[in-house]
C-alpha cells in the first residue's frame, strides 16, 4: 500500500473546524458491550475495597426507601433536559459529544435491547455511585467539608470519563450535581436511581436518534 493510500484511509480531520482543534477526542475507541458491563459492575467491589482502606463504607448512607427512589427519578429530569440539548441541538462542544456516541459507543450497543441497556445502566448507577459518591466524595467531605468535597469528587468523576474535553466538563458538572443530590438526600439509593435512569433514557434516545439518522442516510434520493 502506498503512502498516498495510507493517508487516504485515515479519518478526515478538518483543520479549519474549531471544534476539532479545541476539543480533541480522548477516547480509546469502541469497547465491546460485555466489557462495558463488566467494567461498571466491577466498580462495586472496588468501592468496597477502597472504602475499607479509607474507612469509608460506600453503603453507609444507603437504605431501601420508596420515596428516595422516586426522588432519584425526579433528580434525573434536569440531566435528561441537558441530554435533550445534546441530541436535538448538537452544536459546538455538544456536537463533539454526540459524534463520540455515534462513532464509538453506538457500535458497541448495536443490537442491544431494553434488558441489555437496563443491565448496563444499573451496573453504572450502582458501581459508579458507590465509588465516586459513597467513597470518594464521602472521604473528601469528611476531610475538606461538603462544598469542596462535592466539587473535587465531581471533577474527578469528569476526568475519569475522558471521551473528549467537553465531555469531561459535562461529566464533572453532572458529578457535582449528583454529589449535591446525595448530600441533600442522605441516601445513596437516590443518586443510584438518578444515575441509572439517566443512563437508560440517554442510551435509548441516542440509539433511536442514530437509527433514524441511518435510515435517512440510506433512503434513496
Amino acid at each position: 500500500m502506498s503512502q498516498q493510500d495510507t493517508q487516504t484511509d485515515q479519518p478526515h480531520r478538518d483543520e479549519d473546524d474549531p471544534d476539532d482543534q479545541d476539543d480533541p477526542e480522548l477516547g480509546l475507541g469502541p469497547i465491546p458491550f460485555a466489557i462495558l458491563v463488566l467494567f461498571e459492575a466491577a466498580l462495586a467491589p472496588v468501592a468496597l475495597l477502597v472504602g475499607a482502606l479509607l474507612h469509608q463504607h460506600p453503603l453507609a448512607d444507603f437504605a431501601w426507601n420508596g420515596n428516595a427512589a422516586l426522588a432519584g427519578v425526579l433528580a434525573a429530569l434536569p440531566m435528561l433536559a441537558l441530554l435533550g440539548l445534546i441530541v436535538y441541538w448538537p452544536v459546538g462542544p455538544l456536537k463533539r459529544i454526540r459524534d463520540y456516541f455515534d462513532q464509538e459507543l453506538a457500535p458497541a450497543l448495536h443490537g442491544c435491547e431494553w434488558p441489555d441497556l437496563g443491565v448496563l445502566s444499573v451496573a453504572a448507577g450502582v458501581g459508579e455511585e458507590m465509588l465516586f459518591r459513597g467513597v470518594i466524595q464521602g472521604v473528601l467531605m469528611r476531610l475538606l467539608g461538603p462544598s469542596l468535597g462535592i466539587v473535587l469528587a465531581g471533577a474527578l468523576f469528569g476526568v475519569l470519563h475522558p471521551v473528549s474535553l467537553s465531555y469531561v466538563v459535562l461529566a464533572s458538572l453532572l458529578g457535582m450535581y449528583l454529589g449535591v443530590v446525595w448530600w441533600l438526600s442522605c441516601n445513596l439509593l437516590t443518586v443510584m436511581v438518578a444515575h441509572a435512569v439517566y443512563d437508560l433514557v440517554a442510551l435509548v434516545i441516542l440509539l433511536h436518534a442514530r437509527a433514524v439518522a441511518d435510515e435517512d442516510d440510506n433512503r434513496p434520493a
